[in-house]
């Protein structure tokens, strides 16, 4: 467990970033300045009129293919996939057939003559199968040299997904090699130049092997931004990101660009029709980006004590049945503060933030998704594309506001978070702490922004109020989860600790 002291003893003194509490890229910044990218001459073509895939079962999915025709992919055996990578799906993934997401995607990815591809799916449909499986797929292992890039906001997203990458590909005898700083690194010029087949790491890292030349990219085939809308945002990672692109177009790589996110909102739709032309799109429509997988409420609490209260007495002691809680605050103090009043009540929990060390960072993250831990408050760096599947309660301690407008709700983090629980369709409760006006102003904003009013708990003093919360959480989405079962890859051992889990809870 990281203690209060632990968590405040390193103090980054440059932050470059304000999203998600990041500031690892700061040390990594040239000290000389690069010359803006042209993003006209990225442009490669002219749009192709779009043509929608004809699939009744894949009707909530909007796709635009030009003149290129795909057909969703019921089996994996489909995709001509390697029998490494075939064996690294069914028996390490333990996947059964692609979800509706990998389905019409894969197929884009993976089918000559690999045309760039923006797409949106939502969180936890199964979109990192999608583009570490198209890496691995692109991949020659005979050739040692990167060949596959995946560029990522931040470290813990970046070691997710190699972990990923790392079990996928098993059997095929693929390197791959983690972009992100360790706090430990020799000096650029003393490193061996990279021959692992895929790098994933963080846009600083990544930007800083290149300039030293120890990142070749003339071998590169495919290159992967996850979480795209944040890597292409004016406040995000636009001009590190372009900068990348432009450096892979001057190698002469013929390189698939793919753009994968959950959100993506108009001014990143309208950059990324600039700068990637000839393009597949795969968007879920609007009304099918809800929340319907988690159970939201709204707590009125009378001040901060009261908010720390209810999440003692009531969310936690109650639902600790549930699994694991993820509680997010909006800045370090908050974290601090309120990692030390639940540790004084004699509550094991951790806390993660950007200013911790690396490798604390990294020790925290490992700890709780082994299960060592049930209860972690993080800033908005674990917002994010973070997967763990026993996470099922979501506490907004603190709402998520704009950074330059705090009276106006950032929806797209609001979504982010809340998608942390209920994990392909599994069970998952988010609890909203409301202490004033502001508070209130920005929940009703949400809601009109998602089109849905989230349910009141009368009284945040009152336990039979939560348990009846909780349990008809899980209520609604063991239907949920039903309907879910058909269309995602999961375990039968977590299906039957689910329903098991359902059955106890409903019995109390």
């Amino acid at each position: 467990m990281a203690d209060a002291a632990t968590e405040s003893s390193t103090k980054a003194t440059t932050v470059s970033k304000s999203w998600g509490d990041e500031v690892e890229e700061a040390a990594e910044s040239s000290s000389s300045p690069t010359p803006e990218p042209d993003m006209n001459s990225l442009a490669i073509g002219e749009p192709k009129e779009p043509k929608t895939l004809e699939d009744p079962e894949d009707s909530s999915i909007e796709t635009a293919t030009g003149d290129t025709p795909y057909t969703s992919a019921k089996t994996f055996e489909e995709l001509n996939l390697s029998p490494e990578l075939l064996k690294g799906l069914y028996v390490e993934m333990k996947f059964e057939r692609p979800s509706k997401i990998q389905a019409i995607s894969l197929p884009m990815i993976l089918t000559p003559p690999y045309k760039d591809l923006v797409a949106q799916a939502h969180n936890g449909s199964g979109k990192t199968t999608c583009f570490v499986l198209g890496m691995l797929s692109r991949v020659n292992p005979n050739l040692k040299a990167p060949q596959a890039l995946c560029i990522c906001p931040t470290r813990e997203l970046a070691i997710q997904n190699l972990e990923v990458l790392l079990k996928m590909g098993k059997y095929t005898g693929i390197t791959s090699e983690a972009a992100v700083p360790t706090g430990t690194d020799l000096p650029i010029y003393k490193r061996m130049p990279i021959t692992s087949q895929v790098v994933i790491g963080t846009p600083g890292t990544i930007k800083k092997w290149i300039s030293a030349k120890k990142l070749a990219l003339r071998d590169l085939k495919i290159l992967v931004f996850d979480e795209a809308d944040h890597m292409l945002a004016e406040d995000g990672f636009k001009d590190d990101s372009l900068r990348i692109m432009k450096d892979i177009e001057r190698s002469g790589a013929h390189c698939q660009v793919v753009l994968f996110s959950a959100t993506y909102d108009e001014t990143v739709k309208n950059f990324v029709s600039r700068v990637v032309k000839d393009r597949n799109e795969m968007f879920v429509k609007k009304e099918e980006l809800s929340l319907d997988a988690v159970k939201q409420y709204k707590v009125r609490c009378p001040d901060e004590s009261a908010k720390i209260s209810v999440i003692k007495d009531k969310i936690l002691d109650l639902g600790q049945k549930l699994g694991q809680t993820i509680i997010f605050v909006r800045s370090r103090h908050s974290a601090s503060m309120l990692h030390k009043s639940l540790s004084q009540f004699g509550y094991e929990v951790t806390t993660i933030q950007g200013a911790l060390r690396q490798e604390d960072r990294d020790k925290i993250v490992k700890e709780f998704k082994d299960g060592l831990t049930q209860v972690l408050i993080s800033t908005d760096l674990l917002a994010r594309g973070f997967d763990q599947s026993q996470v099922n309660l979501v506490v907004n301690y603190d709402l998520p506001v704009k950074h330059d407008s705090p009276k106006e709700p950032d929806c797209e983090v609001y979504l982010h978070r809340v998608g942390r629980a209920g994990r392909f369709g599994r069970k998952g409760a988010a609890f909203n702490l409301i202490c004033d006006d502001r508070d209130d102003a920005v929940m009703q904003k949400i809601e009109r922004h998602f089109g849905k009013s989230i349910a009141e708990v009368p009284s945040w003093q009152s336990d039979r109020d939560f348990e009846v919360a909780l349990k008809e959480a899980v209520k609604v989405n063991f239907v949920t989860l039903l309907r879910a079962m058909g269309d995602s890859p999961l375990s039968p051992r977590k299906d039957s600790i689910d329903l098991m889990l359902f059955v106890s809870l409903m019995e109390e």
